[in-house]
């Protein structure tokens, strides 16, 4: 390969890294790999077209790589409104949809109090008040969710603050303009059908039809429609377990998991890390992933001697085995972490965190029982405790599994 070739290889391989991790890019904010992406734009529609059956958008003033979840039951990527932000949880998701369907409609320009407005006139809606959702923006809680629902929005590139402060709202003592970016707005939606389409009540039902796609009905088309399944879900998921496929997807991969992995791994710089039990495409750079482990400071820490603690055992573990041995680990480590970690009820804290991002890593599940009980699942082994070196050294043999963000 020339010098000029390997440096269009290298740059398709970042534009592509790029969407991936971040399906929608933005001028302003992410300048340099759009102009990759729209330089590269063809090669890179071929490829997602051809292996994942995604699409991709590309103009001037942003890129929209259309991701389709694997799965519809994953809860464990919640928006945020930054980095150790808490996250979203019904209400914000709810000020999120409203927000949106009045920026649909809105000027060119509106203010955060306008817009608090007209979201408070969306939630009177009949079916809105039946679903039991209601706003008066009177409490600052509900004024601080619709300011984290606007500065997620902000993030994605779909406002631009014009003038003045998010907290000065908060604190009555200004509003905030917006300038309303349209072309990005009508980007977010990556579904391939309305919503308004959609006549099923319930939730479930209703998002089932809203992901689903049209069953093959020649053999080419099926396996190629498996063949996009994988893929998505081998860059999606940290872990692509065997006994979680169904059959025609575990024999499909048995026979082309080579082809598959290869393709991703010239594509993105991913290596395939195959074991028993499923594959990890493990990013050796760590910068495809939103969840990382190890981390440094308590929570990494603590995370990580939990993972540690996990992979040791066979079979679900009790919740409460497991804050036993988290209130052990934060007396032994008090001195090196922070304040209040031996208090009454920061083990609940510290475990929570823990596992959260064992599960969003694919490392633990929850077991059904009484009492609530934690499996380990295949890939923890990577953190299975070396006896030949300290467990308070907090350093895993390999690197952690890759996870794109799921924007």
């Amino acid at each position: 390969m020339t010098v000029l070739g390997e440096e269009t290889f290298a740059q398709k391989r970042k534009a592509l890294r790029a969407l991936l991790a971040k399906p929608l890019l933005t001028a302003g904010t992410d300048d340099e790999v759009l102009r990759l992406v729209r330089r590269h734009a063809t090669d890179l529609r071929d490829w997602l077209a051809t292996e994942t059956g995604w699409r991709l958008l590309v103009s001037a003033e942003s890129a929209r790589l259309f991701k389709t979840a694997p799965t519809l039951t994953n809860s464990t990527h919640p928006a945020r409104d930054g980095k150790g932000k808490p996250p979203f949880g019904r209400r914000r998701y709810v000020l999120l949809c409203l927000s949106l369907a009045v920026l649909e409609r809105a000027d060119a320009q509106i203010t955060l109090g306008r817009l608090a407005e007209a979201v408070l006139a969306a939630a009177s809606e009949p079916e809105l008040v039946d679903a039991g959702v209601s706003f008066t923006m009177s409490k600052r809680d509900e004024c601080s969710d619709l300011v984290a629902a606007v500065r997620l929005l902000l993030g994605w590139g779909v406002l631009e603050r014009v003038a003045g402060e998010e907290e000065a709202y908060l604190s009555d003592n200004g509003d905030v303009l917006y300038d309303v970016q349209r072309r990005v707005l009508a980007t977010l939606l990556t579904s391939g059908r309305g919503p308004s389409t959609i006549d099923a009540a319930d939730f479930e039902t209703r998002l089932e039809e809203l992901a689903h796609e049209p069953v093959a009905d020649t053999d080419d088309l099926r396996n190629r429609a498996l063949r996009h399944r994988l893929t998505r879900r081998l860059l999606d998921d940290p872990v692509v377990y065997y006994d979680e496929l169904a059959d025609d997807e575990r024999a499909y991969l048995t026979g082309q998991r080579h082809a598959i992995t290869h393709r991703i791994e010239a594509a993105t710089g991913l290596v395939a890390e195959v074991r028993a039990e499923g594959i990890a495409m493990v990013d050796p750079d760590d910068e495809l992933t939103d969840v990382r482990m190890p981390e440094q400071r308590t929570d990494g820490h603590a995370t990580l001697l939990v993972a540690e603690y996990l992979a040791a055992r066979n079979g679900p573990v009790p919740i409460e085995r497991l804050l036993a041995y988290v209130r052990k680990i934060a007396s032994e480590h008090a001195s090196y972490w922070r304040r209040g970690v031996t208090e009454e009820g920061a083990d609940e804290e510290l475990l929570a965190i823990a596992l959260h991002k064992l599960r969003a890593l694919r490392l633990v599940e929850d077991s059904v029982g009484d009492p609530p009980m934690v499996r380990a699942l295949p890939a923890i082994g990577r953190y299975r405790l070396d006896t030949r070196r300290d467990s308070r050294a907090g350093a895993p043999r390999s690197a952690p599994a890759h996870r794109p963000s799921p924007t």
